[in-house]
């Protein structure tokens, strides 16, 4: 499970669950969605065209994207959606947890969370913090978050891998 985060109007977490069996197939795609010169796909930087290109490939994957919303401050809102996250990924089998990495206090933050208010030990669940610039697979969660975040033809454009929906409302 891949993770990244996304704030308008509210504090979004996109978390991208991929199969093992096609994590490879979709990373090559992804780094092949590459411009020249450019170090990953950023959604927040890219133009109109390329993001309906890259949302609408993402779209026909073999990918589930859930997501988590709630409005209030950010770092308050991230540390009641991390556990549920967290206790959904557990529940599907997830085995590895890869967030973006932000900056070290609030990654000690994430690590503080998901070991004492989850069951990410008990379940063998390993997580870490990557940088996006490394891993394809956090581009995807950053393309996604950034579509449900836009709403309308955005949202629409990845319907076919929304799974769940988890709105906390305001926090």
């Amino acid at each position: 499970m891949f993770v990244d985060e996304s704030e308008r109007s509210g504090y979004l977490m996109a978390a991208v669950l991929i199969a093992p069996n096609a994590l490879h197939s979709t990373r090559s795609m992804m780094r092949g969605l590459l411009l020249p010169g450019c170090r990953r796909v950023h959604f927040k930087t890219e133009i109109p065209a390329r993001r309906k290109l890259v949302a609408d490939k993402l779209a026909c994957c073999d990918l589930v994207v859930n997501i988590y919303v709630a409005r209030g401050k950010s770092e308050k809102v991230r540390s009641k959606l991390l556990p549920l996250l967290v206790d959904d990924a557990i529940g599907v089998g997830v085995t590895r947890l890869v967030l973006d990495s932000r900056d070290p206090v609030a990654n000690g933050r994430d690590r503080l969370v998901i070991g004492t208010r989850t069951k990410a030990h008990d379940a063998g669940l390993v997580y870490e913090h990557i940088q996006s610039s490394s891993e394809p697979a956090l581009w995807i969660s950053d393309a996604l978050a950034w579509c449900h975040g836009a709403g309308s033809d955005w949202k629409r454009r990845i319907a076919p891998i929304t799974g769940t929906v988890v709105d906390l409302g305001q926090l």
